[in-house]
């Protein structure tokens, strides 16, 4: 062994640097979490980032301590109290620790011999997802690499069924609402559909899609000679957290014979939820639905939970031979994951999530939805008592869309006016929010993921926002 690479694996070396490491990280989460001062994001033009960022040689150039500490002062600190923007979770610190054990050991899990007992983990989150959204003793599902791979794996079964004698040549389609994730096109895509057949269905006036817009949906697309295979439901959207009617629609689904799968990308944490429960009713009667953990459930990306109601249909949907991974003469066979999925070297997530699930216990999930689904209703009725601001849709989740009202600025103006707010409160570091467009038009938009985030600190934005407007 070289010398360079002996040092590589030398572990009298790696240990005080990994205690130094860690260190590092508590005193970066410390300042996150305490430290006014600190801006959500100290934005700075991509170009100088990279301009500045040494190349790559064949020598050793820098101190891994050096440059941990400059990605974390270049990051936007999503563990600040005031990081209200994209739907990325506040980690609890411990899975830093889970993700450190799974990069040592990195076991990828296509077959149960590279991943005995994380295998068995990811299993029982899988047993616990099925077991909380209700959906039986013949559910089964895998954990995958976020909501797009899951969305596409669900899709990719529900092909296969609506294949499974016919022939060939039919023409298949697949309704979504006009609130989608942009992925459920990538999905049609990738899975051959023609470009016309992945539907938008159009959304009532709260963005929730409807059993009656569906009927004339699946009506006028068999008038053009297709024939609906799929319906997707959303809970919730992206953009603004609504939940569709997911009983009426599985309602509609069955009169027409149609796969009903539910992105519960974000939403379907809220399962364990006693407040918001109640929005995934008729989740239990989905043939398949995707649910992020690594969004609402203080973990990591990514983790996603790819959920079927009948077994056989995952299992119908990726049969292959590999006889140098997949062996079929023993009992192993069904706990080769690699033959449930798109990915053969699979990142060990289910240890992340199930040793989330059972350090921290569920209640504290339980907690932290709760107290989102508190700070999105606060900032609603904040913004519903103000006269210079306005609602979008009232909250099902912890996602708010608002305007900030000029007078005299016609909606065009308008729409300008909430880009510059947003990109100016943003470029101060007192806040990071995002923006988003509903029905032509933008709005300003808020999600609470931050257990450290106060009804002050939402009171806070509003004045910021006002500030920011009268030029402060």
């Amino acid at each position: 062994m070289s010398r360079r690479l002996h040092d590589a694996f030398d572990i009298t070396a790696f240990r005080p640097l990994a205690h130094a490491w860690v260190d590092q990280v508590c005193d970066y989460l410390q300042r996150a979490q305490t430290d006014p001062a600190l801006p959500v994001l100290d934005q700075q033009p991509p170009r100088r980032l990279l301009d500045d960022l040494p190349r790559i040689t064949r020598e050793p150039t820098q101190q891994a301590l050096e440059i941990a500490q400059k990605v974390m002062d270049a990051s936007t600190h999503v563990h600040h109290p005031r990081y209200v923007g994209h739907q990325v979770a506040t980690t609890a610190p411990l899975t830093a620790l889970t993700e450190m054990l799974n990069a040592v050991l990195n076991n990828g899990m296509a077959v149960y011999e590279m991943g005995q007992l994380q295998t068995a983990m990811e299993l029982r989150v899988v047993e616990w997802m099925t077991s909380a959204l209700g959906l039986g003793a013949e559910a089964s599902g895998m954990l995958t690499s976020g909501g797009s791979l899951g969305n596409l794996t669900a899709l990719a079964a529900a092909r296969t069924r609506a294949q499974a004698g016919t022939g060939t040549g039919e023409r298949l389609a697949i309704l979504v609402s006009d609130q989608a994730h942009y992925c459920l096109s990538r999905a049609g895509r990738l899975l051959g559909f023609e470009p016309d057949a992945v539907i938008a269905v159009t959304s009532d006036d709260r963005f929730q899609l409807r059993s009656a817009a569906v009927e004339r949906s699946v009506a006028a697309t068999r008038a053009r000679g297709l024939r609906p295979m799929a319906l997707v439901a959303n809970a919730c959207t992206t953009a603004t957290g609504t939940f569709d009617p997911i009983d009426e629609l599985a309602d509609c689904c069955e009169a027409h014979e149609l796969w009903l799968h539910v992105d519960g990308a974000h939403g379907a944490s809220y399962c364990v939820s006693p407040t918001a429960r109640d929005h995934l009713r008729g989740i239990e009667r989905a043939d398949s639905i995707v649910w992020d953990a690594h969004k609402m459930m203080l973990m990591p990306a990514l983790i996603t939970g790819v959920l079927f109601r009948r077994a056989e249909d995952l299992a119908a949907a990726f049969q292959q031979d590999a006889s140098y991974l997949f062996v079929s003469d023993d009992d192993e066979r069904g706990f080769d994951l690699g033959q449930r999925t798109v990915e053969c070297t699979k990142r060990a997530m289910g240890v992340t999530a199930y040793v989330t699930l059972s350090t921290l216990g569920v209640d504290t999930i339980v907690d932290h939805l709760e107290h989102g689904l508190t700070l999105a209703r606060h900032l609603a009725r904040r913004v519903e008592e103000a006269e210079d601001f306005e609602l979008a849709t009232p909250p099902f989740a912890n996602i708010v869309c608002f305007r900030h009202r000029h007078p005299g600025l016609d909606n065009e103006s308008l729409d300008r006016h909430q880009a510059d707010l947003r990109a100016r409160l943003v470029a101060s570091g007192r806040f990071f929010l995002v923006q988003t467009a509903l029905r032509g038009r933008l709005y300003l938009r808020c999600t609470f993921v931050n257990p450290h985030t106060t009804c002050d600190d939402i009171d806070t934005l509003l004045e910021s926002l006002r500030e920011v407007a009268a030029g402060r």
